[in-house]
């Protein structure tokens, strides 16, 4: 049954200043079976954010922000495959991240096991030992691991920034759903990644 919804009011903000010392960028799984033709779990729009990401990370890179990169990582049984299918298995082309956006010495890749680039891993440690206050996410997809890993950033006391031009769903809905939540549930800035500057 088709279902129409209006999509409740959210602010776009038009300059976003970040201090560069205690500000991440975390970009989320960008990785060949998410974001290539042939992946096993193709979001169609993820290519398209390509260049909004290396805007941020250009701005992360030349600014000297911390940057990290969460890699989805299963192994064969893993119990998200009912559910999605065999992707991003270890080891294998479609779990590496995309060659346009690959990671440089010094940038950290966290590898998660579910949705969360908080759970289970090092994530929280690692920001907190930089001083960090604040995290831009972006990455794929948006309602589902981008919008887990923010809203666990935002529980555990951190200022979200979501660049929703760097941001890709599988659908439409999926992805204003995210921005709503982000937005109203976790008081999140959302963005354009052309927005976001330094202040210092």
């Amino acid at each position: 049954m088709a279902v129409t919804l209006e999509v409740p009011p959210y602010t776009v903000e038009r300059a976003v200043p970040v201090d560069p010392r205690s500000t991440a960028l975390i970009v989320v799984d960008m990785q060949n079976d998410f974001v290539k033709p042939g992946g096993a779990l193709l979001v169609e729009t993820a290519a398209g954010t390509i260049p909004a990401i290396q805007r941020l990370l250009s701005l992360a890179r030349g600014r000297g922000m911390r940057v990290f990169f969460t890699q989805d990582s299963h192994q064969e049984g893993d119990p998200e495959f009912p559910i999605w299918g065999r992707h991003v298995l270890e080891g294998t082309w479609g779990w590496q991240i995309i060659e346009e956006l690959a990671p440089r010495p010094g940038e950290r890749v966290i590898q998660k096991l579910r949705y969360d680039g908080f759970f289970g891993t090092s994530l929280d440690h690692e920001l907190r030992l930089a001083g960090i206050e604040a995290v831009i996410v972006c990455g794929t997809v948006a309602n589902i691991c981008v919008l887990h890993t923010a809203g666990s950033a935002a529980l555990r006391g951190y200022r979200v920034i979501l660049p929703i031009d760097a941001v890709s769903a599988i659908t439409p809905f999926d992805l204003q759903a995210a921005i709503r939540q982000v937005s109203f549930l976790y008081r999140g800035v959302v963005t354009a990644s052309e927005a976001i500057r330094p202040e210092v």
